[in-house]
C-alpha cells in the first residue's frame, strides 16, 4: 500500500490531514485495497476555497507577469515528470488502465509533455486585442482618435472536478491552463481515482507555488463538489463527468452565475464509406481495448452498409478474439477492468435492454468466467437493429458497440445526429472529398475524418448534451479568462 503520508490534502498551501470520512481507494482489476484517504470535511472544503479566493484578491498570482507565472509552472510539471513511473503505477492501481496499453500514453505521458505546451500557448496568446471597428467610428465628431480593445483577464477562484476515467490527463488539462491563466484553483478528483491527483500536493510545493494558489481535496461523497459549484467566492467551475450531473451543477451554479466548462458524456458515431468497409475490422477493438471503453469521445455507434452489416461484424469479432482479460499490472493484458461492480452491471444491464429491443450479441455480453476477480466486461459487439435501441442512445461507458446498418450516406448520418450528444465523431474513408461531406454534416463538436489529433493545440467540447464550452488549445485557455473591453479616446 502506498506512503499515507503521501496522501495529504493541500490548502492554503499547507499539506493537511484530512478531516471529514475516510475511503477506500479499490484496485478495479485485482479489488484490493490500494489506500485508505482521510477525506475533507465541509470546513476544509470552505477553508481552501477562502485560501483560493485570497490568494486572488491579493494578486499575488494574478499580478505576476505570464512569464514569471510560467517558470513556476514549469517547475510543478518538472516534478511531475520527475514522478513518471509513479504516476503510471497509480493509474493503473487506482484506474485500472493496462501498463501495456496504448492508452497509457494519453493517461500519463502525453500530459506531462502537453502541460509545457500549453504554457508556451499560453505565452504566445496577446494580453489585448483591437476591436474591427469600422474606419469612420475611429474618429470622434470633433477630430479626435478612438480606440476600442479588449482585455483579458482571470476569472478568479476555479473549482476544478475530474472524472476517473483519466485521471491524471484531466487533473493536467485543467489545472494547468487555469493557473497559467492567473486564476487559483482547488483541485476535487474523483473519489474513485484520487491518487493521482494528490501528488499535485506534492508538485505545487516543490514548484514554491504562493499559498492558495492551488488547492487539492479528496472526499468520500459529493458534498465538497456541491460546496464548490454554490459557494459564491467560486467564479467558475470546470468539470468533466456525466451529463447527467452536468445538469446539476448547471442548476447549482446558476443562482450564482459561474462560469461553467464541462465536458460530458457522448455517444459518438464511427461512420464507415462503402470504400473503406475493411477498415471497420478495428472498429470494435479501438473502442473497447481503449480502457475498457471508458472514453467518452470513443465512436460506440459503428455504421456501416447495410448489405455489409454481417461480414464487417465477423471481421470486428475476430479482432478481439485475442484480447487478454487480466490485471491491469500485467503487461499482457489488453483487456482491463471497468472502475467499479456497479459500472460492470450497468455494462451487462444495457446489453440486457439491447437484446430485450432486438439486438443479439455477436460476442461478449457478459462477465467472464476469467479472471475471478477484477470488475471485468468482455469486449461487446451488439449487432444492433437500428439507432433507437437503447444501446445506441445511452451512454454505457464500457466495452460496448453498437453495429448498425445505413441504406445510404443520407440514412447514416441522419442516425449518427439521432442523439442527444454531440461530444466527437468518426468519418472513414478513401474519397476524402466524400468523407468531408458527410463530417461537415455532423452536429457534434469535434469530428475526426481518418484518424484523429491529439494535440494541446486542437480544442475539444460537446454540443447539446455534451457540454459546454472547450478544453484544449487556444478557446481551451480564453475560457479561463472573461473579457473587458476598453474604448478609449483621445483627450
Amino acid at each position: 500500500m502506498p506512503d499515507p503520508s503521501r496522501h495529504r490534502l493541500f490548502i492554503g498551501g499547507e499539506a493537511v490531514d484530512g478531516a471529514g470520512e475516510t475511503f477506500t481507494v479499490v484496485n478495479p482489476g485485482t479489488e484490493a485495497v490500494v489506500a485508505e484517504i482521510a477525506g475533507a470535511s465541509a470546513a476544509q472544503v470552505t477553508a481552501a476555497i477562502s485560501a483560493a479566493r485570497r490568494a486572488f484578491d491579493s494578486g499575488v498570482w494574478s499580478g505576476l507577469p505570464a512569464s514569471e507565472r510560467a517558470q513556476a509552472l514549469r517547475r510543478l510539471m518538472a516534478y511531475l515528470a520527475s514522478q513518471r513511473e509513479r504516476l503510471v503505477s497509480l493509474v493503473v492501481a487506482e484506474g485500472g488502465c493496462p501498463v501495456g496499453s496504448g492508452t497509457m500514453f494519453a493517461q500519463v505521458h502525453a500530459p506531462l509533455q502537453h502541460g509545457l505546451e500549453v504554457i508556451d500557448l499560453f505565452l504566445k496568446l496577446p494580453e489585448f486585442e483591437e476591436n474591427p471597428l469600422p474606419f469612420a467610428e475611429r474618429i470622434t465628431p470633433r477630430g479626435g482618435a478612438i480606440q476600442s480593445l479588449r482585455r483579458y483577464e482571470p476569472m478568479g477562484v476555479v473549482a476544478a472536478i475530474s472524472a476517473y476515467n483519466a485521471p491524471f490527463y484531466i487533473n493536467v488539462w485543467k489545472v494547468l491552463p487555469a493557473l497559467i491563466a492567473g486564476n487559483c484553483v482547488i483541485l476535487r478528483p474523483s473519489p474513485l481515482t484520487p491518487l493521482s491527483a494528490l501528488i499535485f500536493t506534492e508538485a505545487a510545493e516543490a514548484a514554491g507555488l504562493p499559498p492558495g494558489v492551488l488547492n487539492v481535496i479528496a472526499e468520500a461523497g459529493a458534498e465538497g463538489a456541491v460546496t464548490l459549484s454554490t459557494h459564491p467566492d467560486v467564479d467558475m467551475v470546470a468539470f468533466t463527468g456525466s451529463s447527467a450531473v452536468g445538469r446539476q451543477l448547471i442548476a447549482q451554479a446558476a443562482p450564482t452565475m459561474k462560469r461553467l466548462q464541462l465536458e460530458l458524456g457522448g455517444k459518438s458515431a464511427q461512420i464507415y464509406l462503402p470504400d473503406s468497409l475493411a477498415q471497420a475490422a478495428t472498429a470494435a477493438a479501438q473502442v473497447c481495448l481503449a480502457h475498457a471503453g471508458q472514453g467518452c469521445v470513443l465512436g460506440t455507434r459503428i455504421f456501416v452498409p447495410e448489405a455489409e452489416k454481417a461480414r464487417a461484424m465477423d471481421a470486428m469479432a475476430s479482432a478481439l478474439s485475442g484480447a487478454v482479460a487480466g490485471d491491469p499490472a500485467d503487461p499482457k493484458t489488453t483487456l482491463g477492468p471497468v472502475i467499479s461492480a456497479a459500472q460492470r452491471d450497468r455494462c451487462q444491464s444495457f446489453v440486457d435492454l439491447a437484446v430485450a429491443a432486438g439486438a443479439k450479441v455477436v460476442c461478449g455480453g457478459k462477465r467472464p468466467d476469467r479472471p475471478a476477480k477484477g470488475f471485468i466486461f468482455e469486449p461487446t459487439i451488439l449487432d444492433t437493429p437500428d439507432n433507437k435501441n437503447p444501446a445506441a442512445q445511452e451512454e454505457i461507458f464500457g466495452p460496448v458497440v453498437s453495429v448498425i446498418g445505413y441504406r445510404d450516406l443520407d440514412h447514416a448520418v441522419e442516425m449518427a445526429n439521432d442523439t442527444v450528444y454531440g461530444l466527437s465523431g468518426y468519418v472513414i474513408g478513401k474519397d476524402t472529398k466524400q468523407a468531408l461531406a458527410v463530417a461537415s454534416r455532423l452536429r457534434t463538436g469535434t469530428v475526426n475524418i481518418n484518424g484523429g489529433m491529439f494535440s494541446p493545440y486542437a480544442s475539444s467540447g460537446g454540443w447539446k448534451s455534451s457540454g459546454l464550452g472547450r478544453e484544449r488549445g487556444v478557446e481551451g485557455l480564453r475560457v479561463y479568462q472573461q473579457v473587458q473591453v476598453m474604448n478609449i479616446q483621445g483627450a
